[in-house]
């Protein structure tokens, strides 16, 4: 058996830590070592007859959920398939309807909060009411001690990030790099939510991973 590393171990404690306060809260939570084993357990909690969407999410890809998702092998609605803006507008409107819905989160808590900032709306949106399940993949990076620390990271870290994957907007964060509080018709921050309990309890599944996942 190999012997953890100093930051696998404390990434280990920390999930599991959060994941104890995620069940208080009514979320099923549950603790992946690794990117292997959060595709496994994501896909046991996906119904093979399942509708399946998603938001906009470098975590899923990162473990190889979307590959799976678009192999043929489930039903899906991808807004990527669409050819107008239309047309892609009308798939995030079907999206909210699928039965499984996946996203990861921007923060989590320590206390077992999810924060989650979006453009559009259509990822929080779809967190709120709509899908059957909602499936949260979030690597060990995304762990904070308060919910005040989750929403700083969810401004000052994954948002400016998040804006550099579309250097055509014209926000304040592509020059500096800095979250600027804007009002820019541009702005990626125009809907902040705090998840603080899941209802009705189990609709959210966190699948949390001892390993640095998205941004």
């Amino acid at each position: 058996m190999m012997t953890k590393t100093p930051i696998q171990s404390r990434s280990e404690a920390a999930c599991k830590t959060v994941l104890k306060n995620l069940e208080r809260r009514g979320f099923e939570a549950y603790y992946c070592e690794d990117k292997a084993a959060a595709l496994a357990k994501a896909l046991e909690l996906i119904p093979a007859e399942d509708v399946v969407s998603w938001g906009g999410s470098v975590s899923i890809q990162e473990i190889g959920l979307l590959e799976v998702m678009r192999s043929g092998r489930y039903k899906i609605i991808d807004r990527e398939t669409a050819e107008t803006p239309e047309q892609r507008t009308d798939l995030l409107r079907q999206a909210l309807l699928c039965d499984t819905f996946l996203m990861s989160s921007n923060a989590i808590s320590e206390d077992g909060q999810l924060v989650n900032i979006d453009g559009t709306g259509n990822r929080v949106a779809a967190m709120v009411y709509g899908p059957k399940s909602v499936i949260v993949v979030a690597g060990v990076n995304k762990l904070v001690k308060t919910q005040a620390d989750a929403l700083a990271r969810a401004r000052m870290i994954a948002a400016p990030i998040n804006t550099h994957r579309f250097p055509q907007l014209k926000t304040p964060c592509i020059e500096t790099g800095l979250c600027a509080d804007c009002n820019s018709p541009d702005c990626i921050c125009n809907y902040i939510l705090t998840t603080r309990r899941c209802k009705p309890a189990g609709k959210i599944k966190v699948i949390l991973v001892g390993e640095n996942l998205g941004y």
